[in-house]
């Protein structure tokens, strides 16, 4: 595992089990969410002050993983 991707953990007992920033209650989709609505990092390291940027990148780094291993199919019919 990418030393990035230690700050990300994943317990049942936490969020209902969704993926999280370590030692946080903060779900990556939430950080996810607000780098997509053009909230900057730096907003953001200031809205969750336990958070620091390497959090942040270990979130889009998390995200690249998850969706690098999903298949593509296309179909060829025009709808």
């Amino acid at each position: 595992m990418p030393k990035d991707l230690d700050r990300i953990t994943i317990d049942p007992d936490i969020m209902m089990g969704k993926p999280t920033i370590k030692g946080t209650r903060i779900p990556v989709e939430v950080l996810l969410r607000k780098l997509s609505q053009d909230i900057s990092p730096e907003d953001i390291l200031n809205d969750y002050p336990r958070l620091e940027r390497e959090d942040i990148q270990a979130a889009l780094l998390y995200a690249a993983d998850s969706v690098s291993g999903e298949e593509v199919h296309l179909s060829t019919s025009k709808n």
